[in-house]
């Protein structure tokens, strides 16, 4: 029997390797920009901030962030492209077209 592409591969895989494959489907090159998104978030809009909006989403078209409050969200719309400017230097994913803000109550 040969491995074709839709045959599920035998035993363990790691977690990076899957992590980066379904990364890729979404328009980045791996799994480490999204995780440094996350392990960096507080850097990239500051502890305060970071306390009320949280990174939901990344990829090519849009960051997707959470606010707790609509005034966080205001604050943090008002950063803009700023924001995705720096999610690109902290992160190194390609630079999202646009940012996407809900607020959870």
């Amino acid at each position: 029997m040969g491995s074709g592409p839709n045959e599920r591969e035998k035993g363990p895989r790691r977690l990076e390797t899957s992590l980066d494959a379904v990364t890729r489907q979404l328009g980045l090159e791996d799994s480490k920009g999204i995780g440094l998104l996350f392990a960096r978030w507080p850097d990239i809009v500051g502890p305060a901030m970071a306390g009320h909006v949280q990174p939901v989403r990344l990829d090519n078209e849009s960051l997707v962030v959470a606010a707790d409050h609509p005034a966080w969200a205001t604050q943090v719309r008002s950063l803009g492209d700023e924001l995705l400017d720096r999610v690109v230097e902290e992160t190194g994913a390609p630079r999202p077209g646009r940012l996407e803000v809900r607020v959870r109550r």
